[in-house]
């Protein structure tokens, strides 16, 4: 009967909660974001150190929830014209080519086959938009141009880096060819105009029109469901595309932003309370993936060797280049910063290789960590450099 009650849905929900609000108590201990103090948690009451929880099915399908969610959120604070500037392509691709270099030689020289390496490399192409946004939206500066171009320089990575896991599988699998990189191009950058348009144009007028209508005036949540049945159905749409889940989301966000309720509650305030919930279960299953025992002695130097290299090569892969294009100092290093999180996205990556036999326990663990450091590292940047006078 208690390992019944132990493993209910209930239960795990209500552990789930319960560490959200330890994190939430333990940032406000340490003064760091709600981000360190969820992940923190995570990592405490995970297999890494306590073992209470570990990352389950249940666990991966709320996370994935909460990404999916906390994207559709942040979406909502941009327009879509603020997006598309040509210099943000410049920077993401940049950034991506930086990191890749960088991971790929660093392994080499740990000794790894080249194969492992083009995983390596590959995995610190990637960017953790979730995490960065979540930091930015906490301190209050999420309007800002420095917040709008990490934003969108990081949709752009994402499905940069997204692309150049499609190479690198086709690279070690032998089967890369100019037409196959071009057809994964073309899709992909077809979604978002794609979904932008139609969203823009179509569904958040329709949105409009069911908030006039006598449902909507009888039951004013009936918009918000339907919204959020579209940030789902994109996030849908873009995995099916070979695009991340979370960045279909992003664009339902940008795409229903302007949409003018009249009878009904507003959508964003009420995503939010689910962004509240689910989000912050995303951050402390980050914590509970990670297991410090898969690090080895042997590995350890080269943990701390590649999360270095992970941040250094988004700083100055995307840190430059704003520069270059008339970002000031302070701006180009924050948008440099704020590219450094891997997250989740570089532990698919990792987990790809794992499955296909292409990297070892080792490798695996070691990104996954250097995931969890890069993922901590920003918002600490941030709250005690860039916007310490903005943190109460």
């Amino acid at each position: 009967m208690n390992s019944e009650i132990l493993s209910s849905i209930e239960f795990q929900m209500a552990l789930l909660l319960f560490i959200a609000l330890a994190g939430y108590l333990l940032a406000t201990r340490i003064n760091q974001s709600a981000v360190v103090g969820e992940i923190l948690v995570g990592l405490i009451i995970g297999p890494s150190i306590l073992g209470w929880i570990t990352y389950t099915d249940f666990v991966q399908t709320l996370a994935g929830l909460g990404a999916v969610i906390l994207l559709f959120v942040i979406g909502f604070e941009f327009k879509i014209e603020e997006l598309l500037n040509y210099k943000y392509a410049i920077i993401g691709l940049i950034g991506i080519i930086i990191p890749w270099i960088g991971g790929y030689f660093t392994a080499l020289f740990f000794g790894f086959d080249a194969s492992s390496s083009i995983f390596v490399g590959t995995a610190l192409t990637a960017t953790s938009i979730a995490i960065t946004a979540n930091v930015l939206k906490e301190i209050g500066v999420l309007q800002s141009e420095v917040a709008t171009a990490i934003i969108a320089t990081a949709v752009i990575d994402d499905v940069l880096s997204l692309m150049a896991l499609s190479i690198t599988t086709d690279v070690v699998a032998g089967s890369l060819s100019v037409l196959s990189v071009g057809l994964i191009l073309i899709k992909e950058i077809g979604f978002l105009v794609i979904a932008g348009a139609i969203g823009i144009r179509f569904i958040a007028p329709l949105l409009e029109k069911v908030d006039k209508t006598a449902i909507a005036v009888q039951y004013p949540e009936v918009p918000f469901i339907f919204a959020m049945m579209v940030a789902f159905l994109y996030a849908v749409i873009a995995e099916l595309m070979g695009i991340s889940g979370i960045i279909g989301a992003f664009v339902a966000g940008v795409s229903l932003g302007s949409v003018k309720l009249v009878h009904s509650r507003s959508i964003y305030e009420s995503a939010e309370s689910l962004y509240i919930i689910f989000a912050s279960i995303f951050f402390i299953s980050l914590g509970i993936l990670v297991d410090i025992h898969a690090i080895s002695e042997q590995t350890v130097v080269f943990l701390i060797v590649l999360t270095a290299i992970a941040i250094i090569t988004k700083v100055i892969g995307c840190g430059l280049p704003a520069k270059i294009m008339g970002m000031n100092w302070r701006d180009s290093m924050i948008l440099g910063f704020g590219m450094s999180p891997r997250g989740e996205v570089a532990m698919i990556v990792a987990l790809l290789g794992l499955n296909m036999n292409l990297i070892g326990q080792d490798i695996f663990a070691t990104i996954v960590m250097m995931s969890l450091l890069t993922t901590v590292f920003t918002p600490i940047i941030y709250r005690n450099w860039f916007y310490k006078n903005a943190v109460t």
